[in-house]
């Protein structure tokens, strides 16, 4: 059940109970910023001010309804260069918690990762690996999981070794006004339900966009998710996630993926320069031993995008002789051809590519050939409708 909290209430807590802590750079940051956020009350505000924190060790947050507040991305930077141990740079696990102005840098893991972590707020965050993208970078940047009531507006993720924001196994989720570049994935719903993803840059990662579901996790049965007004461009890094990783299987060149998920609307996006496909429609391919998986996409609505270029390289096994033979690309809207077809509908007035080929069949059994999809029309997902107070605290 979703708790009464407002920002007001938040500002207006007891002065014996919540504190306004400014924390500033120099010497001894990492013990007095940790000390401040286990200190904290319900209702702080921990500012940390301008200028580079030198950092050792991973921070972390338990305290509800505390407001993590910096003095800008490219003003207040906590730098984990030298971070000793493994793990993210801030890990959260509490309810109500906003996190603003601030960037993380070269966390040893992930970068800023909430979990069981109710209305909680990242606005005008920054999290970066400097190095460039590397497979020895932290997987995601910022990492929301087991949460329900997610805003995440603003914030810039480059050279994450997985997804540069990452959303798994949630629900009621915005994505907004956001950048991401450089990672494997771009963007990542993953296992989740309820979102919208509107208003982002989505560049120069492996894949941009990513919506599916995993089998044999706590949570399944992802949908309800609507991907609109995104630019979604030349997404065509090499992929460099590690082995075994689901990501470490996208194609670079990948502009939208969706995956093994249910009800999902990519709608009025600008999507070009994707070497593979803008849109990619695809059943999960690897084996599962999870009687409740679902495994192949339904009511899949792709419609209203403006097209640029797209399958000039094809990214899989065997993609350069299928563009040869179709006269040097590849439609812009690719199908693996699993599923029902009743269900998949493209109104983009483009050309859509099957691939033919069977649930959990190999590539080299593919038999490329135009189709179209018309399938019936699916209800658009409802808006997703964030408290308030959650509003309130972004602007």
């Amino acid at each position: 059940m979703l708790r009464s909290w407002t920002l007001a209430a938040l500002l207006a807590a007891g002065p014996a109970a919540a504190q306004t802590v400014t924390v500033e750079a120099g010497p001894d940051a990492q013990e007095r910023l940790q000390t401040a956020l286990i200190e904290a009350k319900p209702g702080s505000i921990i500012w940390i001010g301008a200028g580079r924190f030198e950092l050792t060790d991973g921070l972390s947050l338990d305290v509800d309804r505390v407001t993590v507040r910096g003095a800008g991305p490219d003003q207040t930077v906590l730098s984990f260069k030298g971070q000793l141990g493994a793990g993210e740079g801030l890990l959260v696990t509490s309810d109500d918690v906003v996190l603003r102005g601030f960037a993380v840098e070269d966390s040893k893991g992930d970068g800023i990762k909430s979990k069981g972590a109710d209305r909680i707020v990242y606005k005008d965050i920054r999290v970066e690996w400097t190095g460039g993208p590397k497979q020895t970078n932290g997987a995601y940047g910022v990492y929301p999981v087991s949460s329900t009531t997610i805003l995440i507006d603003g914030v810039e993720v480059k050279g994450a070794s997985d997804a540069g924001i990452y959303v798994g196994q949630s629900e009621q989720i915005v994505v907004r006004n956001s950048r991401v570049s450089g990672n494997v994935a771009g963007i990542e719903i993953e296992n989740s339900r309820h979102a919208d993803v509107f208003g982002n840059l989505a560049t120069g990662n492996t894949g941009g966009i990513l919506v599916f579901d995993m089998p044999s996790l706590p949570k399944m049965g992802g949908g309800e998710v609507r991907v609109f007004e995104n630019r979604v461009i030349d997404n065509n890094q090499a992929n460099f996630a590690p082995k075994g990783n689901i990501v470490a299987t996208v194609p670079p060149g990948t502009g939208v993926l969706i995956m093994a998920n249910d009800n999902v609307h990519v709608m009025r996006n600008e999507l070009s320069g994707n070497a593979t496909a803008n849109v990619m429609i695809t059943a999960y391919r690897q084996s599962y031993d999870d009687p409740k998986f679902k495994p192949v996409p339904t009511r899949i609505m792709v419609a209203g995008n403006k097209h640029g270029r797209a399958g000039y390289a094809p990214g899989f096994p065997g993609g350069d002789q299928v563009a040869a033979a179709l006269g040097g690309m590849i439609p812009p809207v690719l199908w693996d051809g699993s599923g029902d077809p009743a269900t998949l509908r493209v109104r983009d007035g483009v050309p859509v590519l099957s691939m033919g080929l069977q649930q959990g069949a190999p590539i080299e059994t593919a038999k490329p050939a135009p189709v179209e999809l018309n399938g019936a029309e699916a209800p658009i997902p409802a808006t997703v409708v964030l408290p308030a107070a959650m509003e309130a605290a972004a602007k």
